[in-house]
């Protein structure tokens, strides 16, 4: 039986409730591509500089390819008792290719990994993500445009500051939005 990392301590079984709550693989698949790419790449680290074998590190990289053309296929058994997409894959690469699946987590925490995942993914819709920006920039513009002249007053501490153009104000957003588009690019 797989055991989880976190369950140490408790001697029962976690109440399905608990499981439910704090399961996130209905949200995470998503994660599925980053997450075994990632893992590839460790796994690949971990042989090339010989924390685990050659053949132990090739064995987890074909286990895990095994496993993202089953999930694309739309075979793979996710479970909410394994919570998230990290252990739904390490589950299964561990019932595929035994214990040596069990290596891949080798100088790896899970934070890292989670980071590494949601990174990835964001650079793979980065475009689209850079794209609805460009649009709610271009709709600031407008709106300032058919604004040229309405006056908007500010506030401090809930209390009326100087005035501004509204025009000005939505142009400040445009600004805003043009920094997080540079950053992301």
């Amino acid at each position: 039986m797989f055991k989880k990392p976190w369950g140490g301590r408790f001697k029962k079984k976690t109440h399905k409730t608990a499981e439910k709550f704090s399961a996130s693989i209905e949200t995470d698949k998503r994660l599925y591509l980053e997450d075994i790419e990632g893992s590839i790449a460790h796994a690949k680290m971990l042989g090339e500089t010989e924390i685990i074998s050659k053949k132990e590190s090739e064995k987890i990289v074909k286990g895990l390819e095994r496993i993202r053309r089953e999930i694309e296929a739309g075979a793979f058994p996710f479970s909410q008792g394994f919570e998230d997409i990290h252990l739904n894959i390490e589950k299964r690469l561990i019932e595929k290719i035994g214990d040596v699946g069990g290596k891949l987590h080798t100088a790896r925490s899970r934070n890292d990994q989670v980071v590494l995942d949601e990174r990835l993914y964001l650079r793979r819709h980065i475009e689209k993500i850079l794209s609805l920006l460009k649009a709610l920039s271009l709709e600031f513009v407008n709106l300032a445009e058919k604004n040229r002249d309405a006056v908007l007053p500010l506030y401090t501490h809930l209390q009326r500051a100087q005035p501004v153009l509204l025009s000005h104000h939505l142009l400040a957003y445009f600004e805003m939005l043009k920094r997080d588009r540079d950053r992301y690019m």
